[in-house]
Protein backbone atom coordinates (compact mmCIF):
# COMPACT_ATOMS: atom_id res chain seq x y z
CA UNK A 1 0.00 0.00 0.00
CA UNK A 2 1.61 3.50 -1.26
CA UNK A 3 0.73 6.56 1.00
CA UNK A 4 1.08 10.03 0.28
CA UNK A 5 1.96 12.68 2.74
CA UNK A 6 3.88 15.12 4.14
CA UNK A 7 5.18 16.25 7.43
CA UNK A 8 4.56 19.72 8.30
CA UNK A 9 4.50 20.51 4.48
CA UNK A 10 8.05 19.04 4.09
CA UNK A 11 7.50 16.43 1.34
CA UNK A 12 11.05 14.50 2.36
CA UNK A 13 9.59 12.04 4.64
CA UNK A 14 12.17 10.10 4.63
CA UNK A 15 14.33 12.28 6.87
CA UNK A 16 12.23 11.57 9.46
CA UNK A 17 11.50 8.11 9.73
CA UNK A 18 12.84 4.48 9.89
CA UNK A 19 11.20 1.27 9.64
CA UNK A 20 11.34 -2.23 9.61
CA UNK A 21 8.42 -4.78 9.21
CA UNK A 22 7.25 -4.13 12.65
CA UNK A 23 7.67 -1.22 13.74
CA UNK A 24 8.25 2.82 13.01
CA UNK A 25 10.31 5.12 14.77
CA UNK A 26 9.18 8.30 13.96
CA UNK A 27 9.88 12.09 14.51
CA UNK A 28 7.77 13.47 17.42
CA UNK A 29 4.86 15.97 17.21
CA UNK A 30 2.84 14.79 14.05
CA UNK A 31 -0.79 14.67 14.17
CA UNK A 32 -2.78 10.92 15.33
CA UNK A 33 -4.52 11.01 11.49
CA UNK A 34 -1.08 10.96 10.19
CA UNK A 35 0.10 8.28 12.73
CA UNK A 36 -2.92 6.53 11.99
CA UNK A 37 -2.46 6.79 8.16
CA UNK A 38 1.50 5.45 8.93
CA UNK A 39 0.73 2.31 10.73
CA UNK A 40 -1.84 1.69 8.05
CA UNK A 41 -0.10 1.80 5.02
CA UNK A 42 3.08 0.28 6.44
CA UNK A 43 0.98 -2.35 8.61
CA UNK A 44 3.25 -2.06 11.54
CA UNK A 45 2.35 -3.05 15.38
CA UNK A 46 3.48 -0.19 16.71
CA UNK A 47 5.05 3.79 15.89
CA UNK A 48 7.53 4.62 18.35
CA UNK A 49 8.09 8.45 18.27
CA UNK A 50 11.74 9.92 19.15
CA UNK A 51 13.80 12.54 18.80
CA UNK A 52 17.86 11.41 18.56
CA UNK A 53 19.71 14.37 20.85
CA UNK A 54 16.86 16.53 20.12
CA UNK A 55 17.28 15.86 16.62
CA UNK A 56 13.69 14.98 14.23
CA UNK A 57 15.68 13.78 11.59
CA UNK A 58 15.71 10.08 12.66
CA UNK A 59 15.76 8.84 8.81
CA UNK A 60 18.94 10.00 8.71
CA UNK A 61 20.80 9.25 12.26
CA UNK A 62 19.40 5.41 12.51
CA UNK A 63 19.60 2.44 10.60
CA UNK A 64 17.55 -0.97 11.39
CA UNK A 65 16.35 -4.10 10.21
CA UNK A 66 14.24 -7.19 11.86
CA UNK A 67 17.92 -8.22 14.10
CA UNK A 68 19.64 -4.84 15.07
CA UNK A 69 19.90 -0.92 14.81
CA UNK A 70 23.02 1.82 14.18
CA UNK A 71 22.83 5.08 15.30
CA UNK A 72 24.94 8.05 15.44
CA UNK A 73 27.12 8.65 18.25
CA UNK A 74 25.28 11.97 18.86
CA UNK A 75 22.48 9.70 20.29
CA UNK A 76 21.19 10.31 23.75
CA UNK A 77 21.03 7.66 26.32
CA UNK A 78 16.71 8.10 26.19
CA UNK A 79 17.03 7.40 22.28
CA UNK A 80 19.13 4.42 22.96
CA UNK A 81 17.06 3.01 25.50
CA UNK A 82 13.81 2.99 23.46
CA UNK A 83 15.78 1.05 20.50
CA UNK A 84 16.89 -1.13 23.70
CA UNK A 85 13.15 -1.34 25.25
CA UNK A 86 11.94 -2.60 21.59
CA UNK A 87 14.12 -4.90 21.48
CA UNK A 88 16.91 -4.27 19.17
CA UNK A 89 20.73 -5.06 19.82
CA UNK A 90 22.35 -1.53 19.41
CA UNK A 91 24.89 -0.05 17.75
CA UNK A 92 26.04 3.05 18.89
CA UNK A 93 28.43 4.31 15.46
CA UNK A 94 31.74 6.07 16.55
CA UNK A 95 33.01 7.55 13.12
CA UNK A 96 33.44 10.91 11.21
CA UNK A 97 30.64 9.18 8.87
CA UNK A 98 28.44 8.91 11.69
CA UNK A 99 24.97 9.79 10.18
CA UNK A 100 23.82 5.74 10.16
CA UNK A 101 20.45 6.33 8.53
CA UNK A 102 22.69 8.30 5.87
CA UNK A 103 25.50 6.08 5.55
CA UNK A 104 23.80 2.34 5.67
CA UNK A 105 21.61 0.66 3.48
CA UNK A 106 20.09 -2.72 5.03
CA UNK A 107 17.46 -5.48 4.79
CA UNK A 108 17.43 -8.99 6.48
CA UNK A 109 20.26 -10.20 3.91
CA UNK A 110 22.48 -7.49 3.91
CA UNK A 111 23.65 -4.27 4.37
CA UNK A 112 25.84 -1.84 2.31
CA UNK A 113 28.00 1.16 3.84
CA UNK A 114 29.64 4.15 2.94
CA UNK A 115 33.03 3.30 2.01
CA UNK A 116 35.11 5.36 4.05
CA UNK A 117 33.54 4.13 7.38
CA UNK A 118 36.43 2.47 9.22
CA UNK A 119 37.15 -0.79 8.74
CA UNK A 120 36.88 -1.71 12.58
CA UNK A 121 33.65 -0.67 12.92
CA UNK A 122 32.27 -2.69 9.78
CA UNK A 123 32.78 -5.42 12.21
CA UNK A 124 30.16 -4.32 14.60
CA UNK A 125 28.00 -3.35 12.16
CA UNK A 126 27.60 -6.60 10.60
CA UNK A 127 26.95 -8.09 14.15
CA UNK A 128 24.32 -5.96 15.21
CA UNK A 129 22.75 -5.93 12.14
CA UNK A 130 23.06 -9.97 11.84
CA UNK A 131 23.74 -9.26 7.95
CA UNK A 132 27.20 -9.44 5.57
CA UNK A 133 28.09 -6.30 5.04
CA UNK A 134 29.81 -4.66 1.59
CA UNK A 135 31.19 -1.15 1.28
CA UNK A 136 30.16 0.88 -1.78
CA UNK A 137 28.47 3.78 -3.81
CA UNK A 138 25.08 4.12 -5.59
CA UNK A 139 25.24 6.49 -8.68
CA UNK A 140 28.90 7.79 -7.06
CA UNK A 141 27.46 8.52 -4.28
CA UNK A 142 28.73 7.73 -0.48
CA UNK A 143 25.68 8.35 1.24
CA UNK A 144 23.69 5.42 0.02
CA UNK A 145 21.32 5.13 2.79
CA UNK A 146 19.93 8.36 0.62
CA UNK A 147 20.53 7.00 -2.64
CA UNK A 148 18.33 4.37 -2.44
CA UNK A 149 15.65 2.00 -0.39
CA UNK A 150 15.53 -1.21 0.12
CA UNK A 151 13.17 -3.57 1.80
CA UNK A 152 12.96 -7.47 2.26
CA UNK A 153 10.59 -7.57 -0.83
CA UNK A 154 12.29 -4.40 -3.49
CA UNK A 155 15.14 -2.09 -4.01
CA UNK A 156 14.82 1.06 -5.74
CA UNK A 157 17.78 3.28 -6.65
CA UNK A 158 19.23 6.74 -7.67
CA UNK A 159 18.48 6.83 -11.65
CA UNK A 160 21.91 7.03 -12.58
CA UNK A 161 23.12 3.81 -10.99
CA UNK A 162 26.51 2.15 -12.53
CA UNK A 163 26.65 -1.49 -14.17
CA UNK A 164 29.28 -2.57 -11.40
CA UNK A 165 27.04 -1.02 -8.69
CA UNK A 166 24.41 -2.84 -9.99
CA UNK A 167 26.03 -5.81 -9.46
CA UNK A 168 27.27 -5.71 -6.07
CA UNK A 169 23.83 -4.65 -5.23
CA UNK A 170 21.57 -7.44 -6.12
CA UNK A 171 24.40 -9.81 -4.72
CA UNK A 172 24.61 -7.83 -1.44
CA UNK A 173 20.59 -7.71 -0.85
CA UNK A 174 19.27 -10.65 -2.80
CA UNK A 175 17.34 -8.74 -5.09
CA UNK A 176 16.67 -6.89 -8.27
CA UNK A 177 17.51 -3.43 -8.84
CA UNK A 178 15.11 -0.89 -9.95
CA UNK A 179 16.05 2.74 -9.97
CA UNK A 180 13.95 6.17 -10.03
CA UNK A 181 13.13 9.23 -8.44
CA UNK A 182 10.92 10.60 -5.76
CA UNK A 183 8.76 13.90 -5.21
CA UNK A 184 8.90 15.40 -8.62
CA UNK A 185 12.23 14.07 -9.69
CA UNK A 186 14.49 14.31 -6.72
CA UNK A 187 17.24 11.34 -7.28
CA UNK A 188 18.16 10.83 -3.53
CA UNK A 189 15.08 8.13 -3.52
CA UNK A 190 15.73 7.50 0.51
CA UNK A 191 14.71 11.48 1.39
CA UNK A 192 11.21 10.74 -0.03
CA UNK A 193 10.42 7.15 0.85
CA UNK A 194 9.82 5.29 4.18
CA UNK A 195 9.43 2.10 3.52
CA UNK A 196 8.90 -1.91 4.63
CA UNK A 197 7.65 -5.61 2.86
CA UNK A 198 3.77 -3.85 3.37
CA UNK A 199 4.00 -0.84 2.14
CA UNK A 200 5.23 2.99 1.97
CA UNK A 201 5.08 6.25 2.65
CA UNK A 202 5.89 8.41 -0.11
CA UNK A 203 6.56 12.45 -0.37
CA UNK A 204 3.68 14.28 -1.36
CA UNK A 205 5.07 16.06 -4.93
CA UNK A 206 5.79 12.16 -5.65
CA UNK A 207 4.30 11.67 -9.37
CA UNK A 208 1.40 9.22 -10.92
CA UNK A 209 4.66 7.86 -12.97
CA UNK A 210 7.29 8.00 -10.01
CA UNK A 211 4.29 6.32 -7.74
CA UNK A 212 4.00 3.36 -10.18
CA UNK A 213 7.86 2.92 -10.57
CA UNK A 214 7.86 2.79 -6.79
CA UNK A 215 5.03 -0.20 -6.33
CA UNK A 216 7.13 -1.75 -8.90
CA UNK A 217 9.82 -1.87 -7.36
CA UNK A 218 9.18 -2.34 -3.85
CA UNK A 219 7.16 -5.77 -4.66
CA UNK A 220 3.42 -3.93 -4.78
CA UNK A 221 2.25 -4.49 -8.24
Amino acid sequence: MLEQMDFDRNPHVGIFARANDEIVFLRKNLGKRIKNRISKALNVRKIVEMSIAESSIIGSLLAVNSHGAVISNTADDESIRILEEEGFKVLILEDRHNAAGNNILVNDSGALVHPDIRKSNLKKIEKVLGVPVKTGTIAGLKTVGMAAVVTNKGLLCHPKIEEKERDILEKTFKLDVMVGTVNHGVPLIGSGIIANSYGAIIGSLTTGIEMNRIEEALGFL
